[in-house]
């Protein structure tokens, strides 16, 4: 293949995967603002949709693919361009429910209020990991049950997800440094318990 037409494939590969990442984000914000719009106990369970939508539709969503990382050959940069869309189209979809719903403000600041950069923040980031790790898996099983149970097991128990926690920092307008150590957290979670249960070839 020519290099330029190379090059022009590259950049589509690219662009369709930022694509799927931006929806990700808007389907996950989706349900990070009904959260935060009517609190619990309702709230953790319609925020289930928005992850039920990522697997059904297929989005990219980052806490959905890097506990399959290995399993289903990522490329790494694939899986950084997944996170850095994530990132960014969820502090701008945040921002954008901040400037048409003033009253979530005032409970995303409330939220960001309590993160810090601490053990007990990285532990609770690691263990969401493992969730939504099982919650995916269990999905591509044939069965929607992970993702119904597993999304508001992760929010009663006050696990932190990295990218509802950038669609909250959006939503008060602030940054946090914790939002770094919950991505490490979810990443690591995953993978563990993607390690602990794969399965061996003979």
């Amino acid at each position: 293949m020519p290099k330029k037409a190379k090059k022009i494939n590259q950049t589509a590969v690219y662009l369709e995967i930022a694509r799927k990442s931006v929806a990700a984000s808007l389907l996950i914000g989706l349900g990070n603002y009904v959260l935060l719009k009517v609190g619990q106990p309702l709230g953790p369970f319609l925020f289930a949709f928005g992850l039920l939508g990522v697997c059904v539709l297929g989005a990219n969503l980052f806490t959905g693919k890097c506990g399959f990382l290995f399993a289903d050959k990522i490329k790494p940069l694939h899986l950084l361009t997944i996170l850095l869309v994530n990132l960014l189209a969820g502090y701008l979809i945040g921002l954008a429910f901040s400037a048409c719903d003033a009253s979530v403000v005032e409970a995303a600041r409330a939220k960001v209020a309590t993160w810090d950069i601490s053990w007990s923040f990285f532990i609770r980031s690691i263990l969401c990991g493992v969730i939504m790790y099982l919650a995916v898996a269990i999905y591509r099983k044939g069965s929607p049950l992970g993702v119904l149970f597993g999304i508001p097991l992760f929010i009663l128990c006050g696990f932190q997800h990295c990218i509802a926690n950038i669609i909250t920092l959006g939503v008060a307008a602030t940054w946090d440094w914790s939002v770094l150590i919950c991505v490490l957290g979810n990443f690591a979670g995953s993978l563990m318990v993607w390690w602990l249960l794969r399965e061996k070839k003979n």
